[in-house]
């Protein structure tokens, strides 16, 4: 076993280009996502739309591109119908999903108008029900939002006040639908069926959109692989993308498992894509189904699950729930999927950040109040502005160590991806709890000569988070004593650390020094 890491990275061994909805989210109406989340009308600092302008402000710094909308669990029960027109006439409904009141008064037309407020990187990815509801309601909201003009949905649109389409090209054909705590649940034959004859029909009217099949809900679920198989046998030839969902927790006190979260991760990537592509062999298609990973993160969810069942809610509306407050660890956790999902960059070309605001999110808010950075927003950013181009194979050698879920796991977890300048960033994490790790990186024929920076997140205290009183805590710090010389870096990454390394040429490195300010 070798007591330092190392790999090579050359330009001719690639993985893949990174689709830009990579570093997408999520909105749903869930606890204080959206009302006190991104809307607060009354706030100091919202908008004339009643929108948090504090809030866009961060979300533009995140970086995210494609945000899904409006769930989740609560698209299984949605009425899209309830959510347009004039605010104040919009019905009051139960969510059966969350056991919350909605009410609507943040719909379609305020979240297109969210979006375009962040940016154009910001695309829609919009949600249809199909578990309470089918084939006709999916091909009603489609002509609502998307026809110019002249019908009776398009009409009503403009009536609305947005004459112009929305334009939704991304369409996800239900959610989580194999899980029985879904509103709606089907069995893998009733929703294969279901989706293939909503996709068919939403293909009639734009045969241009790109659309989601519900994948299994999890790996560990006992319908997981026969669930993808029975679905794509159905729809194959009429989606473009199977999703998949995963969300990874420190349990009792294990926390090496924790830190080797990104282990299973990837081999649900794997097995996935070897499910699409054998359903593929089968039908002797040419098509490649890609992935789309719309729900990750960190979250808490034997805590939520417990105190579900100890304080049951009486229908509140906007309550606070999924609030986890999320500490250096779960930061270097977070920043390893990110790593996962760029290293499978090929096949994962859609992906969402679960969720947006306040709930298991980067971004955190007070009503009437402030606005903060979680730890995990920080690798998330670092990676959408630095993990554009191409992802370059990396293989590493690396110390390993030994979990009781995941067996013996490689201390280091790293990907790199070249810019379209030529420039690389290099994402590394170090999952060793108490010992630095030595890495050397051998750069063949990239024509690397200078160290732009080298950031890392880690705390003396593993447990460190920033919290309303302290929200400013924790944020990546300048690693001195990394060495870029005769083609090789040279870096320690530090104990349980998210490491960026930026490499390029002597005019963009900073003078007189081998070491920068954070990303």
């Amino acid at each position: 076993m070798t007591s330092s890491a190392r790999f090579t990275l050359h330009p001719d061994f690639a993985v893949g280009e990174v689709d830009p909805r990579l570093f997408g989210s999520f909105v749903e109406h869930l606890g204080r996502c959206v009302y006190t989340g991104i809307y607060e009308p009354g706030h100091p600092t919202a908008d004339d739309a009643g929108l948090r302008t504090d809030v866009l402000g961060l979300v533009r710094e995140l970086g995210v591109t494609a945000i899904r909308y409006p769930g989740g669990n609560f698209v299984s029960g949605y009425k899209w119908e309830d959510s347009v027109g004039p605010a104040e006439e919009r019905p009051r409904r139960l969510d059966l999903a969350w056991r919350s009141t909605e009410s609507n008064r943040f719909g379609l037309s305020e979240y297109i108008a969210f979006l375009k407020k962040i940016g154009p990187q910001a695309e829609p990815m919009m949600a249809v029900n199909l578990g309470t509801r089918g084939v006709a309601e999916a091909l009603e909201l489609q002509e609502y939002a998307n026809h110019p003009s002249g019908t009776a949905l398009a009409d009503l649109r403009a009536a609305h006040g947005d004459k112009d389409p929305f334009g939704i090209r991304l369409w996800c054909l239900g959610n989580e639908m194999d899980g029985p705590w879904q509103t709606g649940h089907k069995t893998a034959e009733e929703y294969g069926r279901v989706a293939a004859e909503t996709a068919r029909a939403m293909r009639q009217i734009d045969p241009s959109v790109e659309l989601v099949a519900c994948g299994s809900s999890g790996q560990s679920m006992d319908t997981f692989a026969a669930w993808e198989a029975t679905v794509l046998a159905e729809t194959y030839d009429l989606v473009d993308y199977v999703s998949l969902h995963a969300y990874y927790e420190e349990l009792d006190g294990d926390r090496d498992s924790f830190l080797a979260s990104a282990v299973d991760m990837e081999s649900f990537i794997e097995n996935v894509v070897a499910t699409c592509d054998h359903v593929g062999a089968r039908l002797k298609s040419k098509k490649r189904i890609n992935l789309s990973f719309d729900e990750w993160n960190v979250w808490y969810l034997s805590k939520t699950q417990r105190e579900a069942e100890e304080n049951p809610l009486d229908w509140p509306e906007a309550p606070r729930l999924l609030e986890d407050n999320y500490s250096v660890t779960d930061a270097v956790v977070f920043g390893s999927m990110l790593i996962a999902l760029l290293r499978h960059a090929d096949r994962v070309t859609i992906a969402c950040l679960a969720q947006l605001v306040n709930v298991i999110a980067p971004i955190m808010t007070e009503p009437g109040g402030p606005a903060w950075k979680q730890t995990t927003f920080f690798p998330f950013a670092q990676a959408s502005r630095h993990g554009r181009g191409q992802v370059l194979d990396v293989r590493v050698d690396s110390p390993t160590y030994e979990t009781k879920r995941h067996g013996e796991v490689p201390l280091l977890h790293a990907t790199a991806v070249r810019a379209e300048d030529g420039t690389v960033t290099v994402f590394a994490v170090n999952r060793s709890q108490s010992e630095p790790l030595p890495l050397d990186i051998a750069l063949e024929g990239l024509g690397l000569k200078a160290l732009i920076e080298h950031s890392a997140l880690a705390d003396d205290d593993p447990d460190a988070r920033n919290t309303l009183d302290e929200p400013e805590r924790v944020s990546p710090h300048a690693v001195t004593g990394t060495r870029l010389a005769d083609g090789t870096l040279s870096a320690t990454l530090e104990p349980m650390s998210w490491n960026v390394i930026r490499l390029g040429w002597p005019s963009a490195a900073p003078r007189g020094r081998d070491e920068v300010r954070p990303g």
